[in-house]
C-alpha cells in the first residue's frame, strides 16, 4: 500500500506542478481575473482519469491553493477565495467521474470538470464582482458573460489535449492493479 500511496503523491505533485506552470503560459488574459492558458488544467484532468474523482478533487484543491497564492489577487472577499480557487480548482477533479468510459467519458469528464469550474467563477462574479456589471445589467448575466468567454476557449483547447493525450496513451492512460495486486499505468 505504501509503494502506490507513493506513487500517487509524487503523480499528483508533479501534475500539479505542470499545471502552475502551464498556467504562467497565458495566450490572454482578463481584466478581473481568468485568463486562456495552454491546457493548464489538463494534468489535473490527466490525474483525476488516472487516480479516481477524490484523489482528483485533492489534486485540484492544491492547485487552487497554489493559484491564490502565486497568482495575482483581484479580490480576499471569503466567497472569492472559496469560488474562484479552492472549490473552482478542485471540480477539475469531477472529470474522473468518467473515467473508464473511453473516449467519450474522458471528455465528458473535463467538460464536466470545466462545467464545475464555470458555476463556482459564476457564483464568485455574482457575489463579489456585481458592480463591475454595466448599468441595467443582472450581475448573472455579466458573471456568465465575463466567466464564460474564456473558460469557454479553455474547454476547447482542454479538450483536444485531453483528446490526442488519450488517443496517444490509451493503453497506460489510467492506473490499474496488475495480477500481483500492484499498480500498473
Amino acid at each position: 500500500m505504501k509503494k502506490v500511496n507513493t506513487r500517487m503523491l509524487v503523480e499528483a505533485g508533479m501534475m500539479v506542478a505542470l499545471a502552475q506552470v502551464l498556467s504562467y503560459v497565458k495566450l490572454f488574459e482578463m481584466p478581473q481575473g481568468g485568463s486562456v492558458t495552454a491546457g493548464s488544467m489538463v494534468p489535473i484532468f490527466v490525474f483525476a482519469f488516472r487516480w479516481g474523482t477524490l484523489r482528483g478533487l485533492l489534486a485540484g484543491m492544491v492547485y487552487g491553493i497554489l493559484q491564490f497564492i502565486l497568482g495575482e489577487k483581484y479580490s480576499f472577499h471569503i466567497v472569492s477565495i472559496l469560488f474562484d480557487y479552492v472549490i473552482a480548482f478542485a471540480c477539475l477533479g469531477l472529470a474522473g467521474l468518467f473515467r473508464h468510459k473511453g473516449m467519450l467519458g474522458v471528455m465528458a469528464g473535463a467538460f464536466l470538470g470545466v462545467f464545475g469550474r464555470f458555476i463556482c467563477h459564476v457564483i464568485s462574479g455574482v457575489v463579489v464582482f456585481a458592480s463591475y456589471a454595466p448599468e441595467g445589467q443582472s450581475p448573472w448575466v455579466y458573471s456568465i458573460l465575463y466567466n464564460g468567454s474564456f473558460l469557454l476557449v479553455e474547454l476547447v483547447i482542454s479538450l483536444v489535449i485531453v483528446g490526442v493525450l488519450y488517443k496517444a496513451s490509451k493503453s497506460n492512460f489510467y492506473v490499474r492493479k496488475d495480477s500481483s495486486g500492484d499498480y500498473t499505468a
